[in-house]
């Protein structure tokens, strides 16, 4: 990891990342808090976790501009472990989690991330932002004092409106004004100074729980240190671990693309792990990159290590010295804020695609944002790679081909093209009739690559066909690969060392 370098940033850049810096701490406090809930811990569990993993990647992570911290995705995740174990389970389980991305790092392992499929990327985005602009309803509740929560109707339902609609509007228009201030920030200030000053009585961030508090404080989680204790939390650590890597290395190609810039998955990864070993010990829920603060800080301009550190040291000096003040701030502007990231994540040119690109891909982007939605974001991007990569093959499958002819010594010549893998070998035993074809026939593979094992089965059971009906069947131009692995066809095969192809397949049988 490299030192930090603000060589190359002016002052109009440092004025943007910290009012953006600024911005982005005050939308995560109502989340942190929020997730911290969902996960069954203390509010500041989250926002010790927000502080520390924006921190430490913003400083040494491979993205700057992405922003880190406590995620719902980990939240989901995070409950069973703590309402069964408690939370110095889950304090262990985030260190364990951080260790096992750091193993993902240091194993550079990052640069896969880059083999997703766009249609798999297109609804990892958009189904973010529908969860995103999901998660904002549950601020429409109210918990009465027996503890039944019930939607807001009347008077309070119409003022939470409002001041959203207030939010939203100021986040658009103020821009075509005047761009000296993020308009996000100027949203949220207007609505915080408005509504005590007009006495309105509406839901402010004090309701969803206390961010009062003092520097976190070293903890080693109070766990026995033996295989049982690892019995429980490695499978929490590895779920959370890869949910945290997918997440984060998704939003990473995201902004790479919006930025037209390229970051560093393998460092980016290694700083996510080193900051969750760090929030572990520190008495925080972990965390990963959150897609939504991010937004913000994009579209804020905000593309330097600048903006995440302001981020967190805003949210410290919340916790330390204005946690009163934060607390008065209406839910009803952060959650105007929210609604807008969430229109502006929504990748609308998608519907557009009807009828331009496969069907195929149309699917696969349609099942990944509703698994998304419905699931989780590492179970609806590995479901989307799996389906995109059977699609692939299927089609790939189309494309093998024989050019046949019969040459003057009255043999009949397949010149095959095409790959010969488990998806084509039916497409490839239709190109044959054994019974029509003359004594000797010659399959050339000059332009083929047969791929693997399932692909060597079907070379044998052809040769079988030929077999049975007397005929000989004659093999050209085969890997040595294919050589060692046949077994029936093995006697078929004409060998010429100098022509044959000296590619690899895919099989067990070789070391």
């Amino acid at each position: 990891m490299t030192t930090l370098n603000f060589k190359n940033i002016n002052l109009p850049e440092i004025k943007t990342n910290l009012l953006s810096g600024l911005t982005v701490a005050l939308a995560m406090v109502p989340e942190a808090i929020a997730f911290a809930i969902i996960a069954h811990v203390s509010p500041l569990t989250g926002l010790y976790a927000a502080v520390i993993v924006s921190f430490i990647t913003s400083t040494f992570g491979g993205r700057p501009g992405m922003i880190s911290g406590a995620a719902g995705s980990l939240a989901v995740v995070m409950v069973a472990l703590v309402v069964q174990h408690g939370a110095e389970y889950l304090f262990a389980t985030v260190v364990l989690m951080g260790l096992l991305q750091m193993l993902f790092a240091v194993a550079k392992l990052g640069k896969f991330i880059r083999m997703v499929p766009h249609p798999v990327m297109l609804g990892f985005v958009n189904g973010l932002a529908i969860v995103i602009f999901l998660a904002q309803f549950s601020h429409f509740k109210t918990v009465s004092t027996d503890g039944q929560a019930s939607w807001m109707s009347g008077e309070p339902l119409y003022i939470m409106a409002g001041l959203i609609a207030l939010t939203v509007a100021i986040i658009y228009l103020l821009p075509k004004i005047t761009k000296a201030i993020p308009s996000t920030l100027a949203a949220i200030m207007v609505v915080a100074f408005g509504v005590p000053f007009l006495g309105v009585d509406t839901k402010t961030v004090g309701d969803l729980g206390s961010i009062a508090g003092g520097l976190p404080s070293f903890h080693l989680p109070e766990v026995p240190f033996n295989f049982e204790t690892l019995r429980i939390i490695f499978p929490y650590a590895l779920i959370l671990a890869a949910i945290g890597l997918i997440e984060t290395l998704l939003t990473l190609n995201l902004i790479d693309d919006m930025t037209d810039t390229r970051g560093k998955p393998n460092r980016e990864s290694l700083a996510q792990g080193v900051a969750n070993v760090v929030t572990g010990v520190f008495g925080g829920m972990g965390g990963c990159a959150m897609i939504g603060q991010s937004m913000i800080n994009v579209n804020n301009g905000a593309l330097k290590r600048l903006s995440g550190i302001a981020t967190a040291l805003f949210l410290l000096s919340f916790i330390l010295f204005a946690s009163r003040w934060i607390e008065m701030i209406p839910l009803a502007a952060l959650i105007g804020v929210m609604f807008v990231v969430a229109e502006k994540t929504f990748e609308w040119g998608s519907f557009r695609l009807f009828g331009k690109v496969p069907k195929a891909d149309l699917f696969v982007a349609l099942l990944v944002t509703v698994t998304t939605v419905f699931t989780d974001l590492a179970i609806a991007v590995i479901v989307g790679v799996i389906v995109a990569a059977l699609v692939f093959a299927w089609e790939h499958a189309k494309q093998i081909s024989a050019n046949a002819f019969v040459d003057e010594k009255g043999w009949k010549i397949y010149e095959l093209q095409g790959s010969l893998f488990f998806a084509s070998v039916s497409a490839f035993q239709n190109l044959f009739l054994p019974i029509n074809d003359p004594d000797d026939v010659v399959i050339d593979f000059r332009n083929a690559r047969v791929v693997d094992h399932s692909a060597l089965v079907a070379i044998d059971a052809l040769a079988i066909r030929y077999q049975s009906l007397g005929k000989t069947l004659h093999l050209k131009h085969l890997s040595q690969d294919c050589l060692e692995l046949l077994d029936n066809a093995k006697g078929m095969i004409e060998v010429n060392v100098m022509e044959d192809p000296k590619y690899h397949i895919a099989d067990n049988k070789l070391g």
